[in-house]
C-alpha cells in the first residue's frame, strides 16, 4: 500500500478509537459474562484480592484463591460460599416460584471455590500450584494478577531481601502466572489477564524506590504482553490494567499529602475502587486510573519538564507523602524488636 494512503487509514483508525473510547465512556457498555468460568486471584486473602474474589463470586464465576496467608484465605474462601450458598438459595425459590424444578437450577448454581496456599515470589512453587489447578479444577480463564507487598523504608535502609521481595512479587509472580494459564488461553483464544499495578506504577514518589520500581515493572509487562497478543491476532484474550491511587486498606497507612488537597483527593475506598475495576474487566476496557484524575496527572508529568513536575510535587504535598508511613513501620519495627529482646 502506498504509504500516504496508509498514513491516511492510520490516522482515520486513530480517531476512530478516540471515538469508540468516548462512545463507550457516555453509553457504558454491556458487561461480559463469567458465570461458570475459573477465575483465579493471587492475594485473595485479604484486601483487594478478596473484595475481587467477592465481586466475581456474586457473578458465579469459579473462585481459585491464591495466598501466601493460608487462614486468610481460607476466610476469603468462607465469604465466597455465603454469596455461593445465598443465590443458589434465591435462584431456586425463584423456580419454585415459576413452576420450574430444582433440577434445571442447581446445576447453574453448583460452584465451589478453590484455595492454594502459594508464595507466587517462588517461581516452581507457582508453576506447581498451577498444575494442581489445572488436575484439580480446570483450565484458568480469568487470571488476576493482584498479590503486591510493600517494604516501607527507604532505600539506604531497605535491606536488600526485602527489596528483592517485594521485587518477585509485584512484579516477577506476573511473568511466572502468565507462563503458566497463557498457553491454554492462546490455544482457545480466549480469556482475559487483569494486572492490578498502582498509580505508583505510572509517576513515582520519594522513598519507596523499590515498590514504584516493581509497579513500573508490572505495567510495563502487562503493555508488552497486551502489545504481543494483538501482534498474535489473539483478540479472544482481552488484558486490563488497574492503576488505583492510594487505596485505603492500610497497606500505606499514614502516607499524607498536603492537608488542605487531601479532602479532595483522599484515599480510595477499597469496595469503590474494585468495582470501578470489576467494571472496566467485564467490559473489557484496556486500563483504567481510579479516580480519572490519575489520566491528567500521568499526562502532565510526561510533557512537563521535571523540574515543573518537582514544583506541583511540592505544592501538593506529594513530595515526601510518604515519609509518615515509613516512619510508622520504623517506629513500629523498633517496638517489635524491643518487644522481643532484640
Amino acid at each position: 500500500m502506498n504509504i500516504l494512503l496508509e498514513l491516511f487509514v492510520v490516522t482515520f483508525q486513530v480517531l476512530w478509537a478516540f471515538v469508540a473510547a468516548a462512545g463507550r465512556w457516555l453509553l457504558r457498555p454491556r458487561e461480559k459474562s463469567v458465570a461458570g468460568q475459573v477465575c483465579l486471584i493471587t492475594g485473595a486473602g485479604s484486601g483487594l484480592g478478596r473484595l475481587f474474589a467477592l465481586e466475581f463470586a456474586r457473578r458465579r464465576a469459579r473462585l481459585v484463591l491464591w495466598d501466601i496467608n493460608a487462614p486468610g484465605n481460607e476466610e476469603t474462601a468462607g465469604l465466597v460460599r455465603s454469596i455461593y450458598r445465598q443465590a443458589a438459595e434465591e435462584a431456586l425459590a425463584a423456580a419454585r416460584k415459576a413452576g420450574q424444578g430444582e433440577e434445571e437450577v442447581l446445576p447453574h448454581y453448583n460452584l465451589q471455590v478453590h484455595t492454594y496456599t502459594c508464595d507466587v515470589s517462588k517461581r516452581e512453587n507457582v508453576y506447581t500450584t498451577a498444575e494442581k489447578v489445572r488436575k484439580e479444577v480446570g483450565e484458568v480463564s480469568v487470571l488476576v494478577n493482584n498479590a503486591g507487598v510493600v517494604s516501607g523504608h527507604h532505600l539506604l535502609e531497605c535491606p536488600d531481601e526485602l527489596i528483592e521481595r517485594t521485587m518477585m512479587v509485584n512484579c516477577h509472580a506476573h511473568f511466572w502466572t502468565t507462563k503458566a494459564f497463557l498457553p491454554k488461553m492462546l490455544e482457545l483464544n480466549h480469556g482475559h489477564i487483569v494486572t492490578v499495578a498502582s498509580s505508583l506504577g505510572l509517576f513515582s514518589t520519594a522513598g519507596v524506590e523499590d515498590y514504584c520500581a516493581s509497579k513500573f515493572g508490572a505495567v510495563g509487562f502487562h503493555e508488552s504482553l497486551s502489545h504481543e497478543l494483538k501482534a498474535a491476532e489473539k483478540d479472544g484474550i482481552k488484558t486490563t490494567l488497574v492503576c488505583p491511587y492510594l487505596v485505603d486498606t492500610g497497606m500505606f497507612r499514614g502516607c499524607r499529602i498536603r492537608k488542605e488537597i487531601e479532602p479532595f483527593l483522599p484515599p480510595l475506598k477499597p469496595d469503590y475502587c474494585v468495582k470501578q475495576a470489576m467494571r472496566a474487566i467485564l467490559t473489557d476496557q484496556p486500563m483504567i486510573c481510579t479516580p480519572r484524575l490519575m489520566y491528567m496527572v500521568t499526562f502532565m508529568k510526561s510533557i512537563l519538564p521535571f523540574e515543573a513536575v518537582v514544583c506541583m510535587y511540592r505544592f501538593l504535598g506529594a513530595d515526601k507523602c510518604m515519609y509518615p508511613f515509613i516512619a510508622q513501620r520504623k517506629q513500629a519495627t523498633n517496638n517489635n524488636e524491643a518487644k522481643n529482646g532484640i
